[in-house]
């Protein structure tokens, strides 16, 4: 018996819209399974002829959204020469690439993807997706060192936007950024006089690395995706 899938899985396994937008597709009439009106809950195999406004969708061009914990030591970059590029080291038999950078003395959670028209939405400051860090620095801060992180600090020429900062030990401290301008926290803490020894990224969005291996990777799970699609206004796209 051929696999089946749900008609709203289709669109989001596909990079189309989320979930959500694509029952609201389904209930205006707009998408077609073979020719016939679809309905909501319709199952749909390889095959099947998924229209929307009349337009085939054609099967196999499916999107991939993997989530990946980069340990120290793998460089966040698709060109094959470098030594262990985060590329070859995950080995994904398709074609993706990062969304964005963590620096090699870096470790974390960082994303990868086939689908090229969700990287600036993701990654563009103005959309001020927050990213979360665990941060460890050579020596004791004060209240002092946190108040000047929260209101920015200036680097590279020009301050950083205001962020959320929070003490975790005489040395530690989470940060939440919702900018990611090069080395960037580790740019902060040099211009207040400290050095960053670890640095470790544990979320990026609403997508978190609990449960996640150093150097291993999963498909972000479907209530993973459907939440990232909507995050960056892919429904709007579909419309």
């Amino acid at each position: 018996m051929a696999e089946t899938l749900r008609i709203n899985k289709f669109f989001t396994e596909h990079g189309i819209c989320s979930r959500r937008e694509a029952d609201r597709l389904i209930e205006c009439g707009r998408v077609t399974i073979n020719g016939r009106p679809a309905k909501l809950g319709d199952q749909i195999a390889v095959g099947d002829v998924i229209a929307r406004d009349g337009q085939v969708i054609p099967w196999g061009n499916k999107a991939i959204y993997i989530k990946y914990h980069k340990p120290v030591g793998v460089t966040t970059t698709s060109e094959s020469h470098v030594p262990r590029n985060i590329i070859a080291v995950i080995g994904h038999q398709e074609r993706i690439f990062p969304i964005g950078r963590l620096d090699k003395d870096s470790s974390g959670l960082i994303l990868l993807t086939n689908d090229g028209d969700i990287v600036n939405k993701i990654l563009r400051t103005e959309f001020g997706h927050e990213r979360e860090y665990l941060v460890s620095v050579d020596r004791p801060f004060d209240q002092a060192f946190l108040d000047r992180m929260v209101r920015g600090v200036v680097i590279l020429g020009r301050p950083t936007k205001p962020c959320q900062v929070e003490r975790l030990g005489p040395a530690r401290f989470r940060i939440i950024l919702t900018e990611g301008r090069n080395r960037q926290i580790r740019r902060m803490c040099r211009a207040l006089g400290y050095r960053v020894l670890t640095l470790h990224r544990i979320r990026i969005m609403h997508i978190k690395i609990t449960g996640l291996a150093p150097n291993s990777w999963r498909n972000l799970t479907d209530e993973e995706r459907t939440k990232l699609l909507e995050e960056v206004g892919r429904d709007a796209v579909a419309t």
